[in-house]
């Protein structure tokens, strides 16, 4: 135990008589070197750097270390060691207020509070990310639905272009139906007026040869009339009103008529038997003007019937024209 104890200095070992009086070495933030390389000084929330406890206590320990060490070489009484309530180290020049003093059993609080903000930094992070892909998302999905719509309407569009197209095309095809079944009444009504008007020439009878068919019974090298075969004798008939304007003998046509109607048109009535009318005489729809025959140049007994339009000589298809006046031969 030493000799003597105050109770503001403490120390080892016996005091000694033979040394010389122990000064009293107080530390302060100026004296202590700060420990580098190892310990790491804590960034303040505030600003600045945080007031090192951890420095300050191995500055406290290295101190009491080396007072030991002198004692124990030198034989000296121990050196009093007082610690006052240093200021913490701070990269700050400003002074700090007494009362913001970190004490060394504040140093678990400090780093908690430090690993708290991180984590609550983390968490602000993650809530962040976690909003932006909520909000592209939401973005992604928004497209999407425009982009079916949008696709829905296009086709909506494209259906109701394609009804309309088809309804007017229906449109179109029943009027033109409607159209054209008028014009078919129509027809039919004038040639109904017109047969009443017009006459077969003759009748029992049976068509053997049409216009332009070729043979080499004619000479002219094909057909320019319409044969009615018919027995001898059957009678022949004006196929409309007009006027005779040739009744006699024709070489190969052997006894021929020829009735000219109002418009000009001549018909001719060839290889008769006989002949019932004479030049200029008028006639009607129906009235006899001879009998069937095969006068002329003939294999039989039929009506050789041409048709010439305003006199020509070059006659058109009979046939034809006894339909366009509502005739069916």
């Amino acid at each position: 135990m030493p000799s003597q104890r105050s109770t503001d200095t403490f120390g080892y070992d016996r005091y000694r008589t033979d040394e010389a009086p122990f000064e009293e070495w107080n530390p302060t933030a100026e004296t202590i070197r700060p420990v580098r390389g190892r310990h790491r000084v804590t960034k303040q929330r505030g600003g600045g750097l945080a007031r090192s406890s951890t420095v300050l206590g191995v500055g406290v320990i290295a101190a009491v270390g080396a007072g030991g060490m002198a004692t124990a070489q030198t034989g000296k009484p121990p050196v009093s060691i007082s610690i006052p309530d240093l200021p913490l180290v701070s990269d700050d020049s400003s002074d700090h207020p007494e009362d913001s003093a970190t004490a060394l059993s504040t140093m678990g609080e400090v780093t908690e509070e430090s690993t708290q903000g991180a984590g609550d930094a983390g968490e602000a992070l993650r809530a962040r990310i976690m909003a932006q892909v909520e909000q592209q998302q939401d973005q992604i999905e928004s497209k999407a639905v425009a982009d079916a719509v949008a696709a829905a309407e296009k086709e909506a569009a494209a259906a109701a272009a394609k009804a309309e197209k088809e309804a007017q095309a229906e449109a179109a095809a029943a009027k033109a139906k409607a159209e054209e079944e008028a014009r078919k009444k129509a027809e039919a009504e004038r040639l109904a007026e017109l047969a009443k008007q017009f006459a077969l020439p003759t009748s029992s009878y049976t068509i053997t040869s049409t216009f332009g068919q070729a043979g080499a019974y004619w000479s002219s090298g094909y057909h320019t009339g319409l044969d009615f075969a018919a027995p001898s004798g059957t009678l022949i008939k004006a196929v409309h009103t007009g006027t005779i304007t040739f009744a006699g003998w024709d070489g190969s046509y052997g006894y021929k008529t020829v009735l000219t109607l109002e418009d000009g048109t001549e018909i001719w009535y060839a290889h008769q038997s006989s002949i019932s009318v004479s030049v200029g005489q008028k006639v009607s729809t129906g009235d006899v003007i001879g009998r069937v025959g095969a006068t002329g140049n003939v294999t039989g007994a039929h009506l050789h019937l041409e048709v010439h339009p305003d006199g020509s000589s070059n006659g058109i298809d009979p046939l034809a024209w006894l339909r366009g006046k509502g005739l069916t031969p």
